[in-house]
Formats: structure tokens, sequence, C-alpha cells
């Protein structure tokens, strides 16, 4: 059960940093392609950083729930 939590909590680190990486790497060719530096690496940076919020979210919820129903028990 422990193995299951620890491998949960590596794959949101890699689910951040995955979806950050991908924000600004989205931004630097888009920048590329328009001509628009730095603005679209901002852009793709803040989208990057509310994808991983969210994600982490949708992924930790179920594990948040099952906590607070062992502490009513």
């Amino acid at each position: 059960m422990r193995w299951v939590v620890a491998l949960r909590l590596v794959g949101v680190g890699f689910y951040i940093a995955g979806s950050i990486l991908l924000g600004v790497v989205g931004g630097l060719w888009l920048d590329s392609r328009f001509n628009t530096t730095p603005i679209l690496v901002i852009v793709g940076l803040l989208v990057g950083l509310a994808v991983a919020f969210w994600g982490v979210y949708q992924m930790l919820l179920p594990f948040l729930r099952n906590q607070k129903n062992k502490g009513n028990k």
C-alpha cells in the first residue's frame, strides 16, 4: 500500500515538471515562429502552471477523500 502512494506522488512530480516544461517549450517555439519574445513563453509558463495545479488536484483528490473517510471511522 505504501508503494502505491509513493509511486502516485512520484507521478505527480513528473506531471508537474512535464506540464510546466511543455508550456515553456511550446511558448519558446511559438515565440520563435511569430517573433513575439518573451510574451508567449510567459503565457506558456502560466498555462503550464495552471494545468499542473489542476492535474495535481485531480490526482490527489481520491487520496484525500480516502484519508478523510479513514478519519471518520
